[in-house]
């Protein structure tokens, strides 16, 4: 059933549906986690489900921005929550983002964001019989590997991508950052309670850049209130 719900607290409003995937806190961690200069002109927000990122940058920049959902029942819940919101610099496209080398041009945007499937689809695997909630979840529309590949093709030299994903799969990201000319310049482990492993990792990764990481970790719990401006006194 389609809902129009808060967007946390951040005074912009959301479509969601029961039957299909929403937006969680990794969103909303990732959205926090960008930075956007007064030079940046234009960002590209790959796997945006129905664009909480999007709704989040467009609210408080002026950067142009596009969100890239392959789902079209969530890419339309996305273009309802834009026009209630009233917000003039977001479009999304309905397609996969391995196919966006037949959209845009190569070294475009001066930002990328994605949010992707977190697992990978195996024989093991236990994914969700609902078909839109598997996508979200699992690597079955797109990997890690071409994410990886098309963001070296679409970001501008020295463009920053950022990266929300699990912290179990953060060599296998490095690796394929390397490979695709994508120095990692800032990682952020978010744990529940430092005392057990980080549940979430944020990494910021430059395109063709000089060599050198900084390593953050944040605690999030329920005694969170906000997430807005949560990463301006992250620990190091």
């Amino acid at each position: 059933m389609e809902v129009l719900n808060d967007l946390y607290d951040y005074g912009l409003k959301i479509y969601q549906d029961d039957h299909l995937f929403k937006f969680s806190l990794d969103s909303l961690l990732l959205a926090e986690f960008l930075k956007i200069e007064k030079s940046d002109k234009k960002l590209l927000d790959i796997c945006s489900g129905n664009a909480p990122l999007p709704l989040i940058v467009a609210k408080n920049h002026k950067i142009e921005i596009t969100g890239v959902e392959i789902q079209k029942e969530i890419c339309d819940l996305a273009e309802k929550s834009i026009e209630i919101n009233h917000l003039k610099n977001i479009k999304m496209l309905n397609c996969n983002a391995k196919d966006l080398k037949n959209y845009f041009p190569g070294n475009n945007f001066d930002i990328i964001t994605c949010n992707p499937p977190f697992f990978k689809v195996e024989k093991t695997s236990l994914i969700n019989e609902e078909p839109k909630k598997a996508i979200a979840r699992h690597e079955i529309t797109i990997t890690l590997k071409e994410i990886l590949e098309i963001v070296k093709y679409l970001l501008k030299d020295n463009g920053i991508f950022y990266l929300v994903h699990r912290p179990e799969r953060l060599e296998e990201i490095m690796s394929l950052a390397t490979i695709n000319k994508l120095h990692v310049k800032e990682i952020v482990f978010i744990y529940s309670d430092y005392k057990k492993e980080a549940i979430m990792v944020l990494i910021k990764m430059k395109k063709n850049a000089r060599i050198g990481v900084k390593v953050k970790s944040m605690e999030i719990n329920r005694n969170t209130k906000t997430y807005q401006n949560i990463f301006k006194d992250v620990k190091k």
